[in-house]
């Protein structure tokens, strides 16, 4: 390789980065260990804020209306959360 390839573009242009308020669900689940009490996700990430369709949400906002009290996994307690708040497209900061 010659020293012009390093400086050359890259091959695809990542465009303008797009604020988004919260953090992605899976992020938050992934700072826990399984099978979790739902009574334990909320004293350990209940302040968490996450991305949803609606815009940002607390998640022990998102727990309260949540019927199940335990989780065998992190999927079925993603799978809980996403019959909340839905699923879609994420709204940016400034919208």
């Amino acid at each position: 390789m010659s020293d012009e390839d390093d400086e050359a573009e890259p091959a695809v242009s990542l465009g303008e980065q797009t604020p988004v308020e919260g953090a992605p669900l899976a992020r938050v689940t992934s700072r826990l260990t399984w099978p979790k009490e739902k009574s334990e996700v909320d004293r350990l990430e209940g302040d968490s804020v996450i991305r949803t369709p609606d815009g940002p949400r607390e998640l022990s906002a998102v727990l309260e209306e949540i019927d199940e009290t335990y989780f065998q996994r992190h999927q079925e307690f993603e799978r809980h959360v996403r019959q909340v708040v839905g699923t879609g497209p994420i709204p940016t900061a400034d919208e």
